[in-house]
C-alpha cells in the first residue's frame, strides 16, 4: 500500500538522459538461445547493473520469460532481483561471511570455491544449495582436485544441498575450440567423479554465451548467459548466423542544453583539442565519461540526430568531459531541447555498440556495464 502511495505522489519528471531497454529484444534473444539447447534451462547472467541495462528492469522483463533462476554477483544485487523477480538467484561470487544469514534461502543458490566457504555453509545445514565450481583451465576461480577436495570435505558436503556443479569457459574469439574441448573432457571428468561418490547435482553447467553455441553434449543442463542474451554476438564477426538472430536491447539518448556558433579556428572543450576548419553549429548534452561515454571517443565517434524526417551524424568535438560533451553539427539547424541517439540498437549504424568499441579499441562489454546506474532507465 505505501508503494502504491508512493507512486501516486511521487513527482514527474522528464530526463535529460534515457537508456530504453527494449522488451521485446530481450525476449526474443532468449527465446533464440533456447531453441539451440533445447533441453536446458537458462539462467541469464544479470550482474553489473545487467550488463548496463538495469538490474530492476530487467528483473521485471524476465518474470514474462520462463527463466527459473538468473545470476547475479553481490548482495545488494540480490536484494533488487529478490523484489523485482519472482523466481530464484544464483550467487557467483562470494559473499563476505556474516552476510550469507541475510540472505533469502528459499530462493538462493551459492557457486563454491574452496573449502573455507563450504566449511561455513555447512552451518546452514539442508537449508543452504550449492553449485560446486570445478576449475577447467583458467585458473582463476574454483576446486583444483575435486576428488582430494571431496574426500578432505566429505563431512561438510553431508550437511548441504549440492545443487549444481559449473565451470567456466575460456574461450573468446581469439581462443581456439580446442580448448573449449579440453574444458569440456575435464568438466565431464569430474561430473563422473561426483557420480562414483553419489553426489548427483540437479544442474549441470559449464556454458556461458560462447557455450550455448558451442558446446553440443546434452547432460549440460543449464547456461549462463550474458553478452548474447543483450543481443551482442561473444565471437565479435565470427559466426556470423548466431550475431543475425541476437538483437541488440539496448539505446540511450540525450538532449541538447546549449549551442554554440562557431568560426574557422576557434577551438572547443579542454585543451583546444578540436580546431574548426569552417564555420559550425556546437551542440552540448549533459552526457560525459561519468555517464559512459569514453573519453577515447573524443575527437572520432559519431552521434545521430534524428529530427522528423531529417537525419544526420555530429561528431564528438574535442575531449569528452566528465558530464558534458560537444558536438560538431556542421551546418545542420539544432536548438536546445533537441534528441540526440548516443547508442542504438540498429548494429549498422555508426554508434551501434559494436562499431563504437571497434572506434575506442575496447570490447562491448567495457561501454554497457560503463553506463552510470544513475541514468533512468525505462522499458520499451
Amino acid at each position: 500500500m505505501l508503494d502504491l502511495v508512493r507512486k501516486i505522489i511521487k513527482p514527474k519528471y522528464q530526463s535529460l538522459n534515457t537508456i530504453e531497454i527494449i522488451k521485446d529484444n530481450l525476449i526474443s534473444n532468449l527465446n533464440y538461445l533456447y531453441s539451440l539447447q533445447e533441453q536446458a534451462e537458462m539462467f541469464p547472467v544479470l550482474k553489473s547493473n545487467a550488463y548496463g541495462h538495469g538490474l530492476k528492469e530487467v528483473s521485471r522483463i524476465l518474470n514474462y520469460t520462463p527463466v527459473k533462476m538468473v545470476a547475479i554477483d553481490s548482495f545488494p544485487e540480490a536484494q533488487i532481483v529478490y523484489k523485482n523477480f519472482r523466481g530464484e538467484v544464483l550467487f557467483l561470487s562470494e559473499l563476505p561471511k556474516d552476510v550469507y544469514k541475510y540472505c533469502k534461502l528459499k530462493r538462493s543458490e551459492f557457486i563454491v570455491y574452496n573449502q573455507e566457504t563450504l566449511k561455513f555453509l555447512s552451518r546452514f545445514g539442508q537449508k543452504i544449495k550449492i553449485h560446486l565450481f570445478l576449475n577447467t583451465g583458467m585458473n582463476r576461480e574454483g576446486i583444483d582436485n575435486l576428488e582430494e577436495f571431496i574426500k578432505d570435505n566429505k563431512k561438510y558436503l553431508d550437511k548441504v544441498q549440492i545443487t549444481g556443479f559449473c565451470s567456466h569457459l575460456v574461450e573468446t574469439s581469439e581462443i581456439s575450440t580446442d580448448f573449449t574441448q579440453k574444458q569440456e573432457r575435464l568438466f565431464l571428468e569430474g561430473l563422473e567423479i561426483l557420480h562414483k561418490n553419489k553426489i548427483y547435482p540437479k544442474w549441470i553447467h559449464l556454458g556461458n554465451s560462447n557455450g550455448v553455441l558451442k558446446l553440443k553434449n546434452k547432460v549440460f543442463n543449464a547456461f549462463r548467459p550474458g553478452i548474447a542474451f543483450y543481443g551482442y554476438n561473444p565471437f565479435g564477426c565470427d559466426y556470423e548466423a548466431f550475431s543475425s538472430s541476437l538483437k541488440p536491447a539496448l539505446r540511450v539518448s540525450s538532449t541538447i542544453v546549449k549551442t554554440h556558433k562557431i568560426n574557422p579556428g576557434e577551438r572547443v572543450s579542454y585543451s583546444h583539442s578540436f580546431i574548426a576548419e569552417k564555420s559550425a553549429n556546437i551542440a552540448v548534452i549533459p552526457f560525459g565519461y561519468f555517464e559512459g561515454l569514453d573519453r577515447r571517443f573524443s575527437n572520432c565517434a559519431k552521434l545521430l540526430f534524428s529530427k522528423e524526417k531529417e537525419i544526420f551524424w555530429a561528431k564528438i568535438a574535442g575531449n569528452v568531459c566528465m558530464n558534458l560533451c560537444c558536438l560538431d553539427c556542421q551546418n545542420n539547424e539544432i536548438k536546445i531541447g533537441d534528441q540526440v541517439k548516443i547508442i542504438s540498437e540498429i548494429k549498422d549504424f555508426e554508434n551501434s555498440i559494436d562499431n563504437l568499441s571497434q572506434v575506442a579499441g575496447i570490447i562491448n562489454y567495457e561501454i554497457l556495464t560503463g553506463l552510470n546506474s544513475n541514468i533512468r532507465r525505462v522499458i520499451v
